[in-house]
């Protein structure tokens, strides 16, 4: 339960990004915006830059399978410097989360889960909830920050770009003439 909540939602949302970051290199060298340009470009000035964006999605993305007992996670302590690397991190954490076991990652969604964040609040939660309330939020908070800088900056995406996998599931028929 707990995996099929996550896991393929998180591979949906990060091919999404890697389609949006494609889009926006394309983009960027049509209408002379550096890869830089992107990268640093934040959407309020207390807000982190597109490449913090790109590291926070992935990071939480691999938070919860790690916190509630699966191994071997890859680490990414640093933001990109070029669209190259939000590439590689976004791979790097795909090529993970297909190693997921659900098994390990579903044993108990009542198990206590307990974290801390830097500004020195604690919780305490059942896994179940900490994937309800807090996991699944924080992955989506950032995707779409980073969606949204993307945006501000002129890259042409829609609702498309970001739910693009939704495509699958279209009834047949259904899909507006061009």
């Amino acid at each position: 339960m707990l995996y099929d909540m996550t896991v393929p939602a998180y591979q949906n949302g990060l091919r999404a990004l890697s389609a949006q970051l494609d889009k926006a290199l394309t983009w960027g060298a049509q209408n002379d915006v550096g890869e830089l340009q992107l990268i640093v470009a934040r959407l309020a000035p207390d807000m982190f830059p597109l490449a913090s964006q790109i590291r926070f999605s992935c990071l939480q993305a691999i938070q919860p399978p790690t916190r509630l007992g699966v191994t071997g996670a890859p680490t990414l302590t640093d933001d990109a410097a070029d669209f190259a690397g939000l590439q590689a991190q976004i791979a790097a954490t795909l090529a993970w989360l297909d190693s997921v076991d659900a098994a390990t990652f579903d044993a108990d969604p009542d198990r206590p889960v307990s974290f801390d964040l830097p500004n020195g609040m604690a919780f305490d939660m059942t896994a179940l909830t900490y994937v309800r309330d807090w996991a699944q939020p924080q992955f989506y908070f950032h995707l779409v920050a980073a969606y949204s800088i993307l945006r501000h900056m002129g890259i042409p995406l829609g609702k498309a770009d970001y739910v693009g996998y939704m495509m699958a599931y279209l009834r047949p028929g259904t899909a507006p003439a061009a």
